[in-house]
């Protein structure tokens, strides 16, 4: 995710909550906070390569979306779960029209995507995936890594999941761009749109 989580002290009874509270309590707060098992985790800042790729991502989605009646969000929505949990993905897809109206949270997303960094990734590998993976609606599970060109999509195939993990060598990209095709919203892209104006490297190096 752009944000780094910390969990709060369990030992605060303030911040061990129910579903309902932490929604009326987080609406009072200065910063973000995602919720998982009775507990508030505090989302911090993230690196500029963190911010600019789910920036990235957008810019594929919106014209491509447009007029198909579906939202797109960055960091700033939470997707809620029937299991009580509450997350920011990086980038959200809904094109569900009980989504229509929402306000505080979406419910039936058809496409998440995290970007990866040293803090974030075991629980977006691990806890995040298996509970956004047990949304009906979803279709595509995308993680990014923000440290090199790298992707990994997991997309919905009848009652099982198709994995695809594509990266190459940064040196290699100007020679290789792989196509990424989601197919459950049927956009395809060059890896490179990813990681436009991100920069791996010091000095003139980069991704451009």
């Amino acid at each position: 995710m752009i944000a780094q989580p910390q969990q709060l002290s369990p030992q605060d009874d303030r911040l061990i909550l129910s579903p309902d509270e932490y929604l009326i309590w987080e609406s009072k707060q200065d910063t973000k906070y995602e919720y998982e098992n009775g507990k508030i985790i505090a989302m911090t800042g993230g690196t500029v390569p963190h911010s600019q790729i789910p920036a990235n991502l957008s810019a594929l989605l919106i014209p491509h979306l447009r007029g198909k009646g579906c939202k797109i969000t960055i960091s700033d929505a939470k997707v809620s779960l029937r299991s009580g949990k509450y997350y920011y993905p990086d980038v959200v897809v809904s094109c569900d029209e009980r989504d229509r109206f929402s306000r505080d949270f979406l419910q039936y997303p058809t496409l998440i995507a995290e970007v990866l960094s040293p803090t974030t990734e075991s629980r977006d590998r691990g806890i995040k995936q298996q509970n956004y993976m047990a949304i009906d609606t979803l279709q595509t599970y995308i993680l990014i890594t923000s440290e090199s060109p790298r992707i990994e999509v997991y997309q919905r195939l009848d009652r099982a999941w198709e994995y695809q993990s594509i990266a190459i060598a940064e040196s290699n990209f100007e020679q290789e761009d792989p196509l990424i095709h989601l197919t459950s919203i049927d956009l395809q892209f060059p890896l490179s749109a990813l990681y436009e104006n991100v920069d791996f490297f010091d000095g003139d190096r980069s991704l451009k």
